[in-house]
């Protein structure tokens, strides 16, 4: 049988055909596999990592730094995360989109001229592949930091030389650039028209302000409440017209305990200030015109915003010393960056040892805290106030050394 010429290329043709399925060369579309999918995204993070505090001073100048992780690891470096400044003229950051090094990032923050209580965000994002990461901080401003003061709740005896009267005053003279506020108690802070003056305790404020080179004040102890509840303010105002008359000349202001933290009693604390800021004689030089007698209000926690217009400084605390690490004016009451550190005081009781004491000077004096007039004894509470601490001139010595920036003393 012959076989022709085009059966020859036909069945040339087919088995070339059936060659090439068999390598892999159809293009059936129905039955080919599916495309690889891209490259997974790299994870990110990023977080803030400074600074440690968040309040800060017009003009001030804070170091930023920032983790960036890529998988779970420090990213590599030369990665470059972006800081901006909300609103944008509130500070400078240099450099703006710093490159990570060991898996950090690094700029500085220099806050503008800015008001006290402004406030202002700081971000800060790094990207890997298609995702991105970020942080944010919120900062706050307050005014130039001023040096700390003691306030001391003097209210034990004056009588005999061995009175903490006379441990005051020699402390005084040690440290006579530390400003001491001595708070003085007579009665219990409740005077009448039949009350006396101590004798002693008028000698004991006479000596303290003699102290040479000092600028200390003493201030009278008025009870703003006592058992039957609030005191009328015509009380009030008769036991601060009784100081001055039972204490001439010696006063620079009164102290009012018991002050209230909501806004129920505002107009009460309103009157009362007002009628000892229009007080012209009687009081000591210092505190008379063109100067006024201070007003230092003890609600014992943060009250309510207004009443930082009611007293030229709020005791924002009066408790435990162990206590008093955790209290934090933020969220609720960053009101207090508005005023100077000054207007607001402490006084810790329970502050076993003087390590325990130069804790809480130490946390007061934290621009977060923002308070300026400290005070801290070991004695506990039922007694706190009896008497100085045993380690007096080393709390004096921790608060000139804060304000000099020198080591502690030691305890």
């Amino acid at each position: 049988m012959r076989t022709t010429t085009s059966n020859l290329h036909l069945a040339s043709l087919m088995a070339l055909t059936a060659a090439l399925a068999g390598c892999g060369g159809a293009t059936d579309n129905h039955s080919s596999a599916p495309p690889p999918p891209p490259p997974a995204s790299a994870p990110i993070a990023l977080h803030f990592v400074q600074p440690t505090e968040n309040v800060l001073e017009p003009g001030a100048s804070e170091p930023l730094a920032a983790n960036v992780a890529v998988n779970g690891s420090a990213a590599p470096n030369g990665t470059v995360a972006t800081f901006t400044v909300s609103p944008a003229a509130a500070a400078t950051l240099s450099p703006v989109a710093p490159t990570t090094v060991a898996g950090v990032a690094s700029s500085t923050l220099t806050v503008s001229s800015l008001p006290p209580s402004a406030t202002f965000q700081v971000s800060a994002t790094a990207t890997s592949s298609a995702n991105t990461a970020g942080d944010s901080l919120t900062y706050y401003v307050r005014p130039t930091h001023k040096n700390l003061q003691v306030l001391v709740p003097a209210y034990f005896s004056a009588s005999g030389t061995s009175s903490p009267w006379a441990t005051l005053t020699s402390g005084a003279a040690s440290y006579p650039d530390v400003q001491i506020t001595a708070v003085a108690s007579a009665s219990d802070g409740v005077l009448t028209a039949t009350s006396k003056a101590d004798s002693d305790l008028l000698k004991a404020i006479q000596d303290f302000k003699a102290v040479a080179g000092t600028t200390n004040k003493v201030i009278g102890y008025v009870a703003t409440s006592g058992s039957g509840g609030s005191r009328s303010v015509a009380d009030v105002k008769a036991t601060i017209d009784n100081y001055i008359r039972l204490y001439p000349d010696q006063l620079d202001g009164f102290f009012l305990d018991g002050m209230a933290t909501d806004s129920a009693r505002l107009a009460y604390f309103q009157d009362i200030y007002n009628y000892v800021k229009a007080l012209a004689s009687g009081m000591s030089k210092a505190a008379t015109p063109p100067n006024a007698p201070t007003v230092i209000g003890n609600p014992g926690t943060y009250p309510v915003a207004a009443y930082a217009g009611v007293a030229d400084t709020l005791v924002t605390y009066a408790g435990n010393a162990a206590a008093y690490q955790a209290v934090d004016p933020q969220p609720a009451s960053t009101w207090v960056y508005a005023k100077d550190n000054t207007a607001q005081g402490m006084l810790v009781h329970t502050a076993s040892t003087c390590t325990d004491m130069q804790s809480a000077v130490k946390h007061a004096n934290r621009p977060r805290l923002n308070t300026g007039l400290v005070y801290a004894t070991n004695l506990a509470v039922g007694a706190s106030w009896s008497s100085l601490p045993t380690y007096w001139p080393q709390l004096l010595g921790t608060v000139d050394a804060l304000n000099t920036q020198r080591p502690l003393p030691m305890c």
